[in-house]
């Protein structure tokens, strides 16, 4: 592979600045395009809820929390299994299969607690809401008959927002314009790569092996 000198390779830049710029700008043309015009809004609705003991009592042992700990992972599949999503789907009567439901659901454990968070993706601020919170419900009740235990509790249902969580606009036009100067310069790159033409004396000798004894300069006609 032939060694690219640094110095001349940045010289080059200097030279397709103009280039570089019209690359830089159409793809950050196309990028507000896109991030006003064509990208679809996404609203998330957010339930919450707690796994709590399962005792007559209100105490709550070290092997309790432990426990809950450990069915967090256990449960957070359940929230996504089709035993549950299929109950959402027909209650609520949505026009979705189990899998396309699933892929609209995230659920987390928040910071490795015995809380989890039900988060659901959705054009519509008030249907997000309502799936999240339908879910959570379901949720519950399927747990008392799988594990014959009461220790989910509802604690927080989703609120409506005003605002789409994938919607940055100004982020977004950061990216692709940061995009386009990578772009632009890697096809400065590869136009210098391919480029055969001689651009310096010290070249002509490397690549023949003569001796340069002298120059002419480049002379422009000035026109009267």
């Amino acid at each position: 592979m032939e060694e690219i000198n640094l110095k001349d390779f940045l010289t080059y830049i200097v030279k397709k600045i103009p280039i570089i710029i019209c690359i830089t700008l159409l793809v950050l043309l196309l990028g507000i395009e896109y991030a006003v015009f064509l990208k679809t809004p996404l609203y998330s609705g957010d339930t919450t809820i707690l796994l709590v003991q399962d005792h007559g009592d209100s105490s709550m042992t070290q092997n309790d929390v432990a426990l809950n700990q450990k069915l967090v992972a256990t449960y957070s599949e359940i929230i996504k299994s089709r035993r549950v999503l299929n109950q959402v789907i027909e209650q609520l009567q949505l026009d979705y299969t189990a899998g396309a439901l699933s892929n609209k659901i995230t659920v987390s454990s928040i910071n490795d607690t015995e809380i989890i968070k039900i988060s659901v993706s959705d054009e519509d601020s008030e249907t997000a809401c309502v799936i999240a919170d339908t879910i959570a419900s379901v949720f519950e009740k399927e747990i008392v008959e799988l594990y014959n235990l009461k220790n989910v509790s509802i604690i927080d249902e989703a609120e409506i927002k005003d605002q789409p969580y994938n919607i940055n606009t100004v982020r977004d036009l950061i990216i692709f314009f940061l995009a386009g100067a990578v772009l632009s310069v890697g096809v400065v790159f590869v136009f210098y790569y391919f480029d055969t033409s001689i651009k310096s004396s010290e070249e002509i000798e490397a690549k023949l092996g003569v001796t340069v004894i002298g120059s002419v300069p480049l002379y422009k006609r000035k026109k009267k």
